[in-house]
């Protein structure tokens, strides 16, 4: 295992040495049944029932029945020490892969299923081989200890197979981590084949490259059903591997049966032997064999594609706080593709500070580009923006706050919402907010800032009233609305928005309604790859565009 992956995994199990140390006590009970099983019945049989006392023998059998109501409550409580440490390896793994996907430079798509799968595997084999080793250490060293008191002859029988069929499992092990890491790899290459295809599915189409795209789907298909059949051809070792561990001892076992007897073990010695053998090292063993073969080898593939994958990038430069927030941006251009038309290209723009202005323009022309662009989610492909001389993607986040259409409300209270950008200096702060964007009627409503709210049970307009009073309550001096307001009604729109044009600060808003932008200072028109900048009066005049979208807006009255 590499040093990132021992990193993460021997983190997960020491963090809590509490937790370690009462795993260990519950297994020590849990494998109480291991280490008496063959004791109890030998007694059972040697004391009791072959001296024709009853009472004795079912007094062993009753100590043995006891020692399983013991393990089953240690089995359980084991479950669930297994779980408080599995659930923060699961964290450390999510957060590994969520940071490596935004730190990279370009989409990933094969991060959905590292995202959606493979952490997931991960967290079910960690606790699938932390269950399965520890249940087989404690198991095997309960039977050695069982053995060694009730028939050391015995021990000679079963611990050099058992040990060979343990071996020849291990030594499989590489070949089986190089076959799970194939179907892995596999598996994200069709996934990154399908999330291209779903994406490009209307120019598919269009272009009429629907059999072609078809059979590239369908190799990678086939690549990883091969894949996964190439996997299974390797596990087959595992059953050789149980068969010389599990129960070549008992055949040993059988077969020295009259040796033991002439050594002066008795039938019942003998029998408990078997017990070992059959109940408690056989059945470790195979759990062994497959919790390794199966969990472990996906632990391992799983955690070596994500270590070479999402690495652990280096904490990122502190953001620079701008020293003013005027907006430029300089003979920019940016394509969604490298094959793909500019939806932005060498736009030259210039935003005062305090300034506010309205992006305005025909679907598809790029104003949601521009405004990513403008806040740093995107970078340009040449050119600059700068915010207050800094580039936009290096100011620290919390000098700009961008809200797009579809606003982000989670589970929790409305005042956690509220202040998920930070908390407001005095409830009175957070009044002001409230009541300058419009939304005391949806605090009321809800029940006030202790509700706690359901996004799923909020209408979309709900949605964006939280998001407007969360941005209006951060100091961010710049505030890009992306169409925050379209689930809105005219009245409530034109109220959030002139509470941020005078909360101070740069204002960019991509229009929804005309109504905002004639709220605006100056109005930015995109057409495609073309751009006009000037105010509503001017755009009128100099504008068919322009004049002919405030006619579809405000169509006049027919005399």
């Amino acid at each position: 295992m590499k040093s990132p992956l021992r990193t993460v995994f021997w983190r997960a199990l020491w963090r809590e040495p509490r937790r370690l140390a009462a795993l260990g006590f519950w297994s020590v009970l849990e494998a109480a049944p291991a280490f008496l099983i063959g004791y109890a019945i030998a007694r059972a049989i040697e004391d009791g029932f072959a001296r024709a006392e009853p009472a004795t023998g079912l007094a062993w059998l009753a100590a043995l029945g006891a020692a399983w109501l013991v393990g089953a409550v240690a089995a359980r409580q084991v479950v669930l020490a297994v779980a408080a440490v599995a659930e923060p390896f699961r964290d450390d793994l999510l957060t590994r892969v969520v940071e490596g996907a935004l730190r990279g430079a370009s989409r990933d798509s094969a991060a959905v299923a590292r995202v959606t799968l493979q952490v997931e595997l991960a967290r079910d084999a960690f606790a699938a081989v932390v269950t399965t080793v520890r249940g087989f250490v404690f198991t095997v060293a309960g039977v050695v200890l069982g053995l060694a008191t009730l028939a050391p002859q015995a021990l000679a029988l079963v611990l050099p197979p058992f040990a060979a069929g343990l071996g020849l499992f291990l030594a499989s092990l590489p070949a089986l981590a190089r076959r799970q890491r194939a179907f892995l790899l596999a598996d994200e290459r069709l996934a990154d084949e399908m999330t291209a295809t779903a994406g490009g599915l209307r120019d598919i189409e269009a272009c009429g490259l629907r059999e072609p795209v078809a059979e590239r789907l369908d190799r990678q298909v086939r690549a990883q059903a091969a894949a996964a059949r190439a996997l299974a051809r390797v596990t087959a070792a595992r059953t050789a591997a149980l068969a010389v561990g599990g129960w070549l001892p008992v055949v040993l076992v059988l077969a020295g049966a009259p040796r033991l007897l002439d050594a002066g073990l008795g039938p019942g010695v003998i029998a408990g032997t078997l017990a070992y053998v059959t109940q408690s090292l056989a059945p470790a063993l195979g759990g062994l064999v497959q919790g390794l073969g199966v969990s472990g080898i996906r632990l391992a593939a799983t955690l070596g594609r994500i270590a070479a994958s999402a690495p652990p990038a280096a904490p990122p430069a502190a953001g620079i706080r701008p020293s003013a927030c005027d907006v430029r941006l300089s003979a920019v251009t940016f394509a969604y593709g490298p094959h793909s038309a500019p939806v932005v290209d060498r736009l030259d723009l210039t935003i005062p500070e305090g300034d506010h202005l309205a992006v305005v323009g025909p679907s598809g022309a790029g104003k949601s580009t521009l405004a990513a662009l403008v806040s740093g989610m995107l970078r340009p492909g040449a050119g600059q923006v700068l915010v207050g001389g800094v580039p936009a993607h290096r100011i620290d986040p919390a000098a700009r706050v961008l809200i797009p259409q579809e606003a982000y409300v989670f589970r929790g209270t409305l005042m956690e919402n509220l202040t998920a950008l930070g908390t407001p200096d005095g409830e009175g702060r957070l009044e002001e907010a409230v009541a300058a964007v419009g939304a005391r009627e949806l605090v009321d409503e809800l029940g006030g800032y202790g509700a706690r709210l359901d996004p799923a049970a909020l209408s979309a307009g709900q949605r964006q009233l939280i998001a407007l009073v969360r941005a209006y309550l951060t100091p961010a001096p710049l505030v890009i609305l992306d169409e925050a307001t379209c689930h809105l009604d005219p009245a409530a729109e034109a109220r959030a928005e002139n509470a941020f044009a005078g909360r101070g600060g740069t204002l960019v808003v991509v229009a929804h309604r005309l109504t905002s932008a004639l709220r605006a200072r100056r109005i930015l028109l995109m057409d495609g790859t073309r751009v006009t900048i000037g105010t509503h009066d001017e755009l009128i005049r100099t504008s068919p565009l322009y004049a002919d979208l405030a006619g579809h807006w405000h169509p006049e009255p027919v005399s």
